[in-house]
């Protein structure tokens, strides 16, 4: 799979929101929780995350591009064991191909996120097609749990910011990136992916790993038994940045039955 520029657009200093707009195509019932210190969004920068300063050593576990029908079955197997909730950031089709997989995320305590339908880079389209990207998966997903997803993490990393402050302004979900990169798209072997993780874990971390590598899935034990020796508890997303569990925001896509 190629890698379009996915560090360039990798923020480093913290980014946070305030609570969510409601959104065209959605209707919510419970607004979440605001940003702690965060006003109005008027620059994608604003509506973006790549971690989030906590009080508690907290980091979110991501794994991009599945379902994949083996792997992750298999890491989730390896979540289970451990009590750890993880956010998948889910390819639409995919989602719509392995709906019971998504299923099973849910019934288990993780977050689904959206990560387009067809894993373009967004570099270059009209913000129409961005949001058919967007929509089409958030659809996909509703479809197979009945919640939409509240974040989205463009592929690559790439997604101007205009179009981050246009997506969140439509559709109330920030931009979603990471703070500890495990360039495990490289394919440098489980025990390097798993070190990356482990050392590189930081309060308030989000973590950027694949569920549709072997070696990543494989780097799980060692990476998830490292991260919480060295005290860190994980986190999904929505829970590191403050809001309400994402399947209990009462969220519906417009004209879904509840």
């Amino acid at each position: 799979m190629p890698e379009i520029n996915r560090r360039r657009f990798v923020i480093a200093a913290a980014s946070m929101l305030s609570a969510p707009m409601l959104a065209k195509g959605a209707e919510a019932q419970a607004a979440p929780q605001s940003f702690a210190g965060r006003g109005a969004i008027r620059r994608g920068v604003d509506a973006t995350v790549t971690r989030v300063p906590t009080a508690q050593p907290l980091v979110a576990m991501t794994f991009d591009d599945g379902p994949h029908p083996n792997l992750t079955p298999q890491l989730l197997d390896m979540l289970r064991a451990r009590g750890i909730r993880a956010t998948f950031y889910v390819i639409g089709r995919n989602a719509a191909r392995y709906p019971q997989i998504l299923q099973r995320m849910v019934a288990e305590g993780h977050e689904i996120g959206n990560h387009t339908y067809s894993h373009p880079s967004l570099f270059g389209h009209s913000d129409a097609s961005v949001l058919n990207q967007i929509d089409r998966t958030n659809q996909a997903v509703y479809a197979a749990v009945g919640r939409p997803p509240v974040t989205m993490r463009p592929p690559y990393g790439n997604l101007y910011d205009r179009q981050r402050l246009m997506l969140h302004q439509a559709r109330a979900m920030p931009t979603v990136l990471w703070s500890i990169d495990t360039l495990d798209w490289q394919r440098p072997g489980s025990g390097v992916v798993a070190q990356r993780i482990v050392h590189g874990s930081h309060t308030g971390g989000v973590i950027l790993a694949h569920d549709i590598h072997s070696a990543t899935v494989r780097a799980m034990p060692a990476a998830l038994d490292g991260v919480a020796a060295r005290g860190f508890r994980f986190v999904t997303v929505s829970e590191l940045i403050g809001w309400p569990r994402w399947d209990r925001r009462r969220l519906r896509l417009a004209g879904a039955s509840r």
